[in-house]
C-alpha cells in the first residue's frame, strides 16, 4: 500500500498544472525565455487554459528537458 500512496502522489506532482513563473524556475530558465519558446515553438508543451492563462505540467518540463539531452558537442542538438 505504501508504494501506491508514493506512486500516486508522484503522478500527482508530474501532472499538477503551475505556472509559466513555477515552470522558468523549475528548468531554471527565464519567464521571458517561456514566452518566446511558446510564440516561436521548440519550447515545452503548455497547457493554454484561456487567452491569457498558461500553465505547464512538469512531466511535459521533464520530458522537455530529456529531449535536450546529448553526450557530446558533435551531436546535433533537439531543437523542437
Amino acid at each position: 500500500m505504501p508504494d501506491q500512496s508514493i506512486a500516486a502522489a508522484r503522478r500527482d506532482y508530474l501532472y499538477q498544472l503551475i505556472n509559466e513563473y513555477e515552470a522558468a524556475d523549475y528548468i531554471r530558465h527565464s519567464v521571458r525565455a517561456l514566452r518566446n519558446w511558446r510564440v516561436r515553438g521548440g519550447g515545452p508543451r503548455f497547457v493554454k487554459i484561456s487567452g491569457r492563462s498558461i500553465r505547464y505540467r512538469r512531466l511535459d518540463l521533464d520530458q522537455w528537458i530529456e529531449s535536450k539531452l546529448i553526450a557530446s558537442t558533435s551531436e546535433v542538438a533537439n531543437d523542437n
